[in-house]
């Protein structure tokens, strides 16, 4: 078994619509992370609710979908209809995956919430590092100019 300390923000169940022709909504057992969102068949669901819910575990791990925010554009086309919250996630290659939930559940919220976060927390990683990359070239050419001067 495969497992994982990854920091779950959020689990329950999904519909995602399957890719096929029929294009059927399957449940999905979902796990909301910091770095993206996991999707598990529903049998596994059925096998491990008994399960400490903070842990994931995959006895199938080729079974599992990883939709991680690093290659995800958007979450688009929130429509309420009954019961249902429609959303689509769009990832960055241009493929769109079409989800619903209990309006309640406030998945596509959630999603949205965590993948802003994510993007802006590379951002900031992206900052810091050109700073140090200025900073490490101004001390480079600082010590340059003092070698220079002395010689």
């Amino acid at each position: 078994m495969l497992e994982s300390s990854v920091k779950v923000l959020k689990e329950g169940l999904m519909e995602k619509r399957s890719d096929g022709l029929l294009q059927l909504w399957k449940k999905k057992r979902c796990f909301l992370t910091e770095e993206g969102l996991l999707l598990h068949p529903p049998k596994q669901h059925d096998q491990q609710q008994h399960q400490n819910h903070h842990q994931i575990t995959a006895s199938e791990p080729g079974k599992i979908k990883e939709l991680l925010f690093s290659n995800m554009k958007t979450v688009d086309c929130v429509e309420r209809k009954g019961k249902y919250v429609y959303f689509t996630v769009v990832m960055a290659e241009g493929k769109e995956i079409d989800f619903r939930c209990p309006q309640e559940e406030g998945w596509n919220a959630e999603i949205t919430l965590q993948m802003v976060q994510y993007k802006n927390r590379q951002a900031i990683l992206a900052v810091k590092s050109t700073r140090q990359k200025q900073q490490h070239l101004i001390v480079a050419h600082g010590h340059n100019i003092i070698r220079n001067s002395l010689a």
